[in-house]
């Protein structure tokens, strides 16, 4: 039996890609309150109280924790936004980039 031919031909893979996404880690220090924390988790990365605190005692403890992961343009945006909030009431609080 002889192939049939199609006009149809197959895609080749284009070789796009999901973007890289990178996590937001917040730095644990002496000075920034634990109430300005949270407040920064929920202003700037939309969570809720529960999630807040759970997030500051765990920076609080462990020195450092995840508080999102982005798209790079966001991160660094969340990152800004926040370290601008904690200058102007004067605390060294500090976030991180990092790739996933």
């Amino acid at each position: 039996m002889a192939k049939e031919q199609s006009s149809i031909r197959e895609r080749e893979h284009t070789g796009t890609c999901e973007p890289r996404r990178y996590k937001v880690i917040m730095h644990n220090d002496d000075f920034t309150t634990m109430e300005f924390v949270v407040t920064v988790l929920k202003t700037v990365f939309f969570k809720t109280s529960e999630e807040a605190e759970r997030m500051m005692l765990n920076v609080h403890r462990n020195g450092q924790d995840v508080v999102g992961i982005y798209s790079y343009d966001v991160a660094l945006s969340k990152i800004k936004k926040a370290t601008h909030m904690a200058r102007e009431q004067n605390f060294p609080l500090r976030f991180s980039c990092q790739p996933e």
